[in-house]
């Protein structure tokens, strides 16, 4: 059993995404522990808050407790607006005070889109326009070419979390283009893991949501791989099958060479 930890920012919002992916996943245990927000308005500077060293620090004690293998802080907007270098810093501060590797949600996003192999993105954001800017700067940063936003200008994470799938199909159909390679929809506020295969269905392309790359993002960080079909492409290929079984006699051909290692074990580079 993987143990993954994940910060999450304050209460009631989308965080019932992660008992899903943990029934969905297997032998994955997904601890999550709330950290505290003084508000929840899609603000650069209330989002900033919410990043800072001592509001994760304060939180990673019980995930210690749960034996993590790793910690992803689950916000977007609490990682990319600290810029690339910032959201940098952020995550190395975040790993000396747990003591396991560790990452965020915006980063989450920058693996996974290179996993797809994605050219080119869109961005179907529910936040305010100056906060999707400054998330699709952060994949520039990265290499990462954004084809098209699209901005809902919500004004908190009650809002976000309020949405039904019929509301995130308006979304991601106002910001998709046909250039773009995959949709990503960054805010973990937004309940989307039960929709994701309906909504690369819906596009005809990969879609990454917010709390779907966290998880995967802790995966990545334990080195460990995980699928389900249900939580779309970036989770739908198995790992490469293991080389055919060596024929008889070929175990005590080796043995008696006095090499060392079991035919046919292979490694997953990238992982």
């Amino acid at each position: 059993m993987t143990t993954l930890g994940f910060l999450y920012p304050g209460h009631h919002y989308a965080e019932d995404d992660f008992p899903r992916m943990e029934i969905l996943l297997d032998a994955v245990r997904l601890v999550v522990n709330h950290t505290e927000v003084d508000e929840d308005a899609y603000g650069i500077d209330a989002l900033v808050r919410t990043g800072t060293p001592e509001c994760l620090a304060a939180g990673v004690a019980e995930l210690q407790r749960a034996g993590v293998e790793s910690v992803v802080w689950a916000s977007s907007g609490g990682s990319f607006l600290y810029g690339w270098e910032g959201a940098h810093e952020q995550t190395a501060a975040l790993a000396r005070a747990a003591g396991v590797p560790a990452s965020s949600t915006s980063f989450g996003f920058v693996h996974a889109v290179r996993e797809l192999g994605a050219d080119r993105v869109a961005v179907a954001a529910t936040y305010p326009e100056d906060i999707t800017a400054l998330f699709t700067a952060f994949l520039r940063s990265a290499g990462i070419e954004v084809a098209a936003t699209h901005a809902a200008s919500l004004p908190s994470a009650v809002e976000a979390a309020a949405w039904d799938l019929d509301k995130v199909k308006e979304l991601v159909t106002a910001a998709d283009r046909p250039e773009a390679d995959a949709m990503l929809l960054p805010d973990t506020a937004l309940h989307t893991v039960s929709h994701v295969a309906e909504l690369e269905k819906l596009l005809g392309k990969p879609v990454l949501t917010g709390n779907q790359v966290t998880v995967r993002e802790g995966l990545r960080l334990a080195d460990r791989r995980s699928w389900s079909p249900r939580l779309g492409k970036i989770f739908a290929e198995r790992e490469a099958p293991p080389a055919p079984v060596a024929t008889w006699g070929a175990g005590r051909e080796r043995a008696h060479s006095g090499k060392k290692g079991w035919p046919g074990k292979q490694t997953h580079p990238g992982w």
